[in-house]
């Protein structure tokens, strides 16, 4: 898999995660700015880094989850992994206008 392939497998993914809806605002996850980071490695291995609108958020459990399954539904994916992050803290101003 060369770069190319892997970047356009994390567009994908990033495309796929825009189905899932955050429950308290209402917006999808990507638009709020919740998704640090998508990794693609070599052998379709996909690392997602994402947060939550608070770090007590009670949907925290339910996003992680809904990540984890949508991009394991993405094809050229072969493992997923979901990572939460405080780090930097989420900010209102992190949403797509």
């Amino acid at each position: 898999m060369d770069a190319e392939e892997k970047t356009a497998l994390a567009d994908d993914i990033r495309n796929a995660l825009r189905m899932i809806i955050d429950p308290e605002i209402g917006r999808n996850i990507v638009e709020l700015g919740l998704i640090y980071d998508i990794a693609v490695e070599e052998g379709g291995i996909a690392r997602v880094t994402m947060t939550t609108t608070t770090r007590g958020c009670p949907a925290s459990g339910y996003l992680k989850e809904a990540v984890g399954n949508c991009v394991w539904y993405v094809p050229g994916v072969e493992y997923a992994e979901v990572s939460m992050t405080y780090e930097p803290p989420w900010t209102p101003d992190m949403m797509a206008p």
